[in-house]
């Protein structure tokens, strides 16, 4: 059984592609593919992907509470601050300009949560 191989490049990924010649006397080729040859494309980190799907699967309800408490902030900031996109570019700038937005809606947060006048009377004290 002689199988092909090769890398190519495909929206900046880097691709590995296989395929067998054994497939077309292949007694199962049928249930595999109509084609004469199946032919399998695998993105370099896909093995990273799939250890991460099995983590998920394994904790389904890991993603209802991530649903329950992250994805509302991400969604008040999109609302609240018209963080559709962000106005930076490159790593380090966005990173500061989502910790000043995280910033400001932990201070809104701080401030509604017990009342303005208590925390300034707690800052008092």
């Amino acid at each position: 059984m002689g199988a092909s191989q090769f890398t190519t490049v495909e929206d900046g990924k880097r691709l590995h592609k296989y395929w067998s010649s054994a497939c077309p006397g292949c007694h199962l080729r049928k249930q595999c593919t109509p084609a004469p040859y199946r032919r399998i494309s695998r993105w370099e980190h896909e093995d990273v992907l799939e250890v991460v799907q099995a983590r998920l699967d394994g904790v389904p309800e890991a993603s209802r509470l991530r649903q329950r408490t992250v994805e509302h902030v991400f969604g008040t900031l999109k609302a609240w601050m018209g963080s559709t996109h962000f106005l930076t570019r490159t790593l380090p700038r966005v990173r500061t300009e989502m910790s000043l937005q995280v910033l400001a809606y932990n201070m809104r947060r701080v401030i509604k949560i017990p009342g303005a006048s208590t925390l300034i009377a707690e800052m008092k004290a």
